[in-house]
């Protein structure tokens, strides 16, 4: 019975799954950067009562990091997203097919099942403030229901941003 309950739970965990890319200018000193602030006419492509989740969950991961919000700050940010839907995986095949002596023929269908993924592609961008110019992106790739409760809708914003930031600043390659 246990070892059911780790399946459905590892099934629920994987469909659920935030991705993530990230990009970064080499040339960088991250450790310049300590105060941030957002574009004025930033357009996240989210509703308002889930961009003010998803800024208040990045303000504060941002002040867990020491990065102050600030007026006058050292960089920008600006968050854009996008909805899209994944197509079905699975799919049920129907077969007609008939034979025999050295005659056949058949015809298949494919019936997709259930509905359509529907995924929330959030891209932020880290902009210097004084050079204009882009030094840090990450894009982020989830399962997203606009129909969620408010309390579901905050915890994945909060998972989002965890996640992204895990890897800021990034690290120094070895040489």
């Amino acid at each position: 019975m246990k070892k059911w309950h780790l399946v459905l739970c590892f099934v629920c965990f994987a469909c659920s799954s935030i991705r993530v890319q990230y990009d970064y200018d080499k040339g960088t000193d991250f450790s310049n950067y300590a105060t941030y602030n957002y574009y004025p006419d930033m357009q996240t492509g989210l509703s308002e009562l889930d961009t003010k989740r998803l800024l208040k969950a990045l303000d504060s991961v941002l002040l867990s990091r020491g990065i102050q919000f600030s007026e006058e700050a050292d960089f920008l940010i600006n968050i854009e997203s996008r909805e899209f839907r994944m197509p079905q995986g699975s799919t049920v095949g129907v077969g007609v097919g008939g034979g025999g002596r050295n005659v056949g023929g058949g015809v298949s269908i494919g019936l997709p099942l259930g509905q359509p993924n529907s995924e929330r592609e959030i891209v932020f961008d880290f902009v210097d403030s004084q050079k204009d110019a882009l030094f840090w992106q990450a894009v982020s790739e989830s399962s997203f229901r606009e129909n969620a409760s408010p309390n579901t809708k905050e915890k994945l914003l909060r998972e989002i941003v965890i996640k992204v930031f895990a890897k800021y600043p990034p690290k120094k390659a070895i040489k």
